[in-house]
């Protein structure tokens, strides 16, 4: 079947799905709520509206009967006879099998509180059917060196095992990147829509270069039209004010299916270059993230109820209870002045929690929801600019 004929009716069936979705959510939240899966929007006025809780579960499961359905269209010839790219096909069942496994472990998460020890965990196992299948298909696990470094190195290097440490941690930081730059609304489908809109452009203009690799674009293609397809609505029902919660199995969904497409795809250190908001957040909340410092249950911003907007959200650091390196990473981030850091007396202190939401909060003070959410995305589209930059602009000049 014809490339364009292919994606047109990728393209139909996920405005198909993104229709079936948008009907959906509203019938679903309400059953949601009956099992008790709700919560409270924390960062609003009226704290007595329920809202239901892990509605990316149904974008997630819409996503995968698109995808079910699309395998005849995808992988059959046109009498419809055989399968053909076997080893295509082969992938694309692992890769949803990978999807299939972090959608049910992100709903998990919502149901049973899953501690941080076992989301790192998870991630790794639902990986497996993803590796495995990578190396008995394609099994490159060279890279190219960059020029500076070729003196030492030469051109490329094999990484073997390594290479596929790196393709399980990345599995694994992608899974929770999105996860943990969450709490207003709209900012998790938001991430999700801006980085799966990325990767379709990127591999639009790599097919138009005509690289080598088109079939692995064409691949990713299909896996991300329908992503984007089912993100849109489920942003809509979270957009402020919300009506429905994404949950983590959302987050869990969204980043594996890009750990999947950028995998699968081979553009995974591209597929970096689109997580550059995510990469700093990770970065900045190590201390907190590797319990070096006090780590709340939430980390959201705190809203002030007289003037309806949010303020950075703080923990307590008693001198007592910090280790030498906690104390350490604070000073840094004093230092740099990347804190808000405020003496109680001579034993306590307080820090705002270390999210990239709370350091906005920082720079630009007290803020609504909403325009919060604006901005983060906004940003959000800005690294994408520099990473389309950095891709198409220095890496001619390291590579």
């Amino acid at each position: 079947m014809e490339l364009s004929v292919q994606l047109a009716l990728n393209g139909l069936i996920s405005m198909v799905g993104a229709y079936i979705t948008y009907k959906t959510i509203p019938q679903m939240s309400s059953m949601f709520i009956k099992s008790h899966l709700s919560g409270i929007d924390l960062c609003k006025k009226d704290r007595s509206r329920v809202i239901a809780e892990s509605q990316g579960a149904v974008s997630g499961c819409v996503y995968l009967v698109i995808l079910f359905l699309y395998i005849p269209i995808q992988f059959m010839k046109i009498n419809g006879s055989e399968f053909a790219h076997f080893e295509l096909f082969v992938q694309f069942l692992a890769g949803l099998l990978s999807i299939c496994c972090m959608l049910l472990l992100g709903f998990a998460d919502d149901v049973l509180d899953l501690r941080w020890r076992t989301k790192l965990i998870l991630p790794t196992i639902a990986s497996l059917p993803l590796l495995i299948v990578y190396m008995l298909t394609y099994d490159n696990t060279t890279i190219i060196v960059p020029k500076p470094f070729r003196i030492l190195f030469g051109f490329s290097v094999n990484l073997s095992y390594l290479y596929y440490i790196y393709l399980s941690l990345l599995a694994v930081f992608c899974t929770n990147a999105i996860n943990i730059v969450a709490g207003i609304n709209g900012i998790e489908a938001g991430q999700g829509l801006v980085i799966g809109s990325s990767i379709i452009a990127y591999n639009i203009i790599e097919l138009v270069r005509n690289t080598d690799q088109w079939e692995s674009h064409i691949f990713a293609l299909n896996m991300m039209i329908p992503f984007v397809a089912v993100t849109i609505p489920l942003l809509y029902h979270n957009w402020y004010p919300s009506d429905v919660f994404v949950g983590d199995t959302y987050c869990y969904f969204a980043g594996m299916t890009f750990a999947v497409v950028g995998i699968l795809g081979h553009f995974s250190k591209t597929m970096l270059l689109f997580f550059i908001p995510q990469i700093l957040n990770f970065l900045y909340s190590c201390p907190q993230l590797f319990h070096f410092v006090q780590c709340p249950r939430h980390r959201m911003p705190k809203f002030d109820a007289k003037s309806g907007l949010l303020e950075p959200s703080t923990f307590i650091i008693k001198t007592n209870q910090i280790g030498t390196l906690g104390a350490l990473m604070i000073r840094i981030l004093r230092t740099f002045c990347l804190v808000r850091y405020k003496q109680i007396d001579e034993t306590t202190f307080e820090c705002n929690n270390l999210t990239i939401i709370n350091f906005t909060l920082i720079i630009v003070g007290p803020i609504r929801e909403n325009r919060l959410t604006i901005l983060l995305l906004t940003v959000q589209c800005c690294c994408t600019f520099v990473a389309f930059l950095i891709r198409y602009g220095l890496s001619q000049i390291f590579y």
